[in-house]
């Protein structure tokens, strides 16, 4: 719904997950994903890693940046 909603692809929006099964999710749909891990849990095994792990939004917001470059 958020590629309609906002006009985007799938590589223009970020996926923000607190659970690393919904990091997963968007992995498989195909966007970037990035997991708040602010608990410090091990990584899902299913197959699909988030391209980036923070404990905090600072650390989200420094992803999207690095992203745009």
């Amino acid at each position: 719904m958020a590629l309609r909603a906002f006009g985007a692809t799938r590589d223009e929006i970020v996926f923000c997950a607190s659970a690393g099964w919904d990091a997963a999710g968007a992995k498989w749909f195909g966007c970037p994903k990035f997991w708040v891990n602010r608990s410090g849990q091990p990584v899902e095994e299913l197959g699909a890693r988030p391209d980036g792990i923070g404990s905090s939004m600072t650390d989200l917001a420094s992803f999207v940046l690095a992203t745009l470059r």
